[in-house]
């Protein structure tokens, strides 16, 4: 969690430095959904991201200097590019893709779903969506089509209140996301989003369901982000949020929650969290001048990729 939050602040940090040209959606306070659930998962397993996708990316152990050539342009990032910061996809960590329009990653990690049963694998398929995910017909489509076929995917949402500038509560009715899976017979979860620990927990147990053929699954995680929705910056002051409702949920950030809890049971201190911080921050120092130095794509390749 500390390794992706001082990569999104060094991201906020430079991004004024107008050499990252694409949009970025940070997850800074978000940052123990992906990694609660990613730590679960084996290489193999399978993960579909949002247009929030870095904590996702970095918690499947994609590769950093990639993600940040992307998020660069360079020809050396994951996407050679072309992309940017909300097309992120690593193969080999079982990153498969991150789509930015909201709710259109849901239907493909139905389909990487099937395709483990029909092949008979043992792979998991993780679909991260929003809570405002939840509002469009493929999430429920796609529920229904998975609860019919029993198929091994967990759709975690990130509810964490806002869909850009609007709150949960004017734009759906008050009542408990589980209802929303059970419509659909698909057994559901709510849970801390802040707290790592138990959203490890949960997604250990239902890996488990998942291989024995008892999915699908809804795991809605309640949790929030610290910045604005898009952009580097804090945005209390336009008006959408309180800060009362802010302070609120910085008591609730997932690294001081867990830190707390390493305090307690494992002895774990504040010269612990800085030599850990130290050398993190070198190694993403490391990968910050590899991606700024990279090169740039060669125009020649403009149409490689284009269908029509």
């Amino acid at each position: 969690m500390l390794f992706i939050r001082l990569v999104e602040e060094m991201i906020a940090e430079k991004y004024k430095e107008q050499k990252m040209r694409c949009p970025v959606h940070l997850s800074i306070g978000q940052e123990a959904a992906a990694v609660g659930v990613c730590n679960a998962l084996s290489k193999k397993d399978r993960i579909f991201s949002t247009h929030r996708s870095h904590s996702h990316y970095l918690a499947k152990n994609g590769d950093l200097k990639k993600m940040l050539a992307e998020i660069y342009g360079k020809l050396s990032g994951c996407c050679g590019g072309r992309g940017g910061s909300m097309h992120l996809f690593d193969k080999s960590a079982g990153v498969t893709a991150s789509v930015p329009l909201v709710s259109s990653s849901i239907a493909l990690a139905t389909g990487s779903a099937l395709n483990s049963k029909i092949n008979n694998t043992k792979e998991v398929t993780i679909s991260f969506l929003g809570d405002g995910s939840v509002e469009e017909g493929i999430f429920h489509e796609s529920l229904n089509f998975a609860s019919i076929n029993k198929l091994p995917i967990i759709y975690v949402c990130e509810n964490n209140l806002y869909s850009v500038y609007t709150h949960l509560n004017e734009r759906q009715p008050l009542r408990s996301f589980n209802k929303l899976g059970e419509a659909h017979a698909v057994k559901s979860i709510t849970c801390d989003g802040n707290n790592v620990s138990k959203v490890n927990e949960i997604t250990l147990k239902l890996l488990k369901e998942c291989k024995k053929n008892k999915g699908p699954f809804l795991l809605t995680l309640n949790t929030y982000r610290h910045r604005e929705h898009c952009g580097p910056n804090y945005d209390n002051n336009i008006g959408y949020r309180t800060e009362k409702e802010f302070k609120h949920w910085k008591k609730k950030d997932p690294i001081l929650v867990f830190k707390k809890e390493l305090i307690r049971k494992y002895k774990f201190n504040e010269k612990n969290f800085d030599n850990l911080s130290k050398s993190l921050t070198k190694k993403i120092s490391i990968a910050f001048k590899y991606a700024e130095k990279s090169k740039l794509p060669n125009p020649s390749l403009i149409s490689k990729y284009v269908y029509a």
